[in-house]
């Protein structure tokens, strides 16, 4: 008994280090929206590279939303050897198309099709953007004033995630609210921070920056490219800048459960550099913080776990509030922490038992290998 009290109280505590901590990771400050009057910019300094792998069903809203930034932008869609129509859709949507060929061994697909792109960019920036991404009218421009002006190297916009079903709400947010306390924004937007991060859908970046620092070879094996790119850019002397945006939004939707946990589980275990010992240590915190903090009174029922239950789930309100505000969803999904929590664990050790067993990652029908593997 006494070391559940002890191990709740920790739990406790880390609640209110995430509410406390200097760099502040749960609060919403680090946010680009579309401006209120939008006028016409021209972007012809902008090359918008678009990898697309089977996206048929939405490369066509992509491109509209691209179309309404400007209608002299230049978009380029890499065709990665997709088995639907996506190539037809991209052309019909008037954007130019290359056709691109297999990865090299050792390379990602997402990072050989951008790759690919780059050899056709002559503009000054270049903004990387996923297939399944809609942008707000003049967002692109925004980004582009924000890099001119506080001269970034890059500029990146997390896309708000579809919250349209139960699931997508349950667990969405949520995802957006880890990935702050992974990489805290406000520790990856300085210079003098080792962390860096980007959010892959959406990066505005000059072009002489990727050609400085042998964008896409350098980072070739990353699965988790964006926030790979985000730390050859800091290392090479320059600024980033991630934030969230009401702007980009993602508008690929999650109808099933399986559906997030494949997304989550290819590159949890990338996360904690496949080390079992920051395995081990992220199973405990989420233990003590989800499990043992918030409802071990439950269990074990003494006052003194009741109050410390009491204090936990404050911590977590204050936590977890501005996240749910930000997107406009009920505060009441505090409550679901403790589910949420251990749905994201057990997406973990998914990712962790398909790495032992040999798979690094599957994704778009392509198998990655671990080095169980090799």
């Amino acid at each position: 008994m006494e070391l559940v009290e002890y191990l709740a109280i920790f739990g406790a505590i880390c609640w209110y280090a995430v509410i406390l901590l200097p760099w502040r990771p749960c609060k919403i400050r680090e946010k680009l929206e579309r401006p209120v009057s939008v006028s016409e910019s021209p972007l012809n300094d902008v090359t918008v590279l678009i990898p697309a792998r089977n996206e048929g069903l939405y490369i066509q809203r992509t491109l509209a939303g691209v179309k309404q930034q400007s209608a002299k932008i230049q978009v380029i869609v890499i065709d990665d050897q997709s088995s639907d129509d996506t190539a037809e859709q991209a052309r019909a949507s008037n954007a130019q198309v290359i056709s691109g060929t297999t990865p090299p061994p050792g390379w990602s697909g997402k990072l050989w099709a951008l790759q690919q792109g780059l050899q056709r960019v002559k503009t000054p920036f270049t903004l990387l953007l996923d297939a399944d991404i809609e942008l707000a009218p003049g967002i692109i421009a925004e980004l582009h004033r924000k890099a001119s002006v506080e001269n970034l190297a890059l500029v990146s916009l997390t896309a708000e995630p579809p919250m349209t079903n139960f699931i997508e709400r349950l667990l969405m947010p949520a995802f957006i609210f880890f990935f702050k306390l992974l990489y805290p924004f406000n520790l990856a937007n300085k210079t003098t921070s080792s962390i860096a991060a980007a959010a892959g859908g959406c990066i505005l970046i000059k072009t002489e920056t990727l050609h400085a620092i042998n964008a896409f070879s350098s980072l070739h094996t990353a699965l988790i490219d964006d926030c790979t790119l985000a730390a050859h850019v800091k290392r090479a002397g320059q600024r980033t800048w991630v934030g969230l945006s009401h702007a980009a939004r993602s508008h690929r939707g999650y109808s099933e459960l399986m559906q997030i946990w494949n997304m989550v589980a290819r590159t949890a275990f990338t996360q904690l550099r496949y080390s079992s010992i920051l395995l081990a240590f992220c199973t405990f915190i989420m233990i003590v913080m989800f499990w043992i903090g918030p409802i071990a009174f439950l269990v074990f029922s003494t006052q003194f776990l009741l109050l410390t239950s009491i204090f936990t789930w404050i911590a977590m309100f204050f936590a977890y509030t501005p996240t749910l505000v930000y997107y406009q969803r009920s505060t009441l999904w505090v409550l679901a922490l403790p589910l949420i929590g251990t749905l994201y664990l057990a997406m973990t050790w998914t990712s962790v038992f398909r790495y032992w067993n040999g798979e690094r990652a599957h994704w778009k029908d392509r198998r990655y290998e671990s080095k169980a593997n090799n």
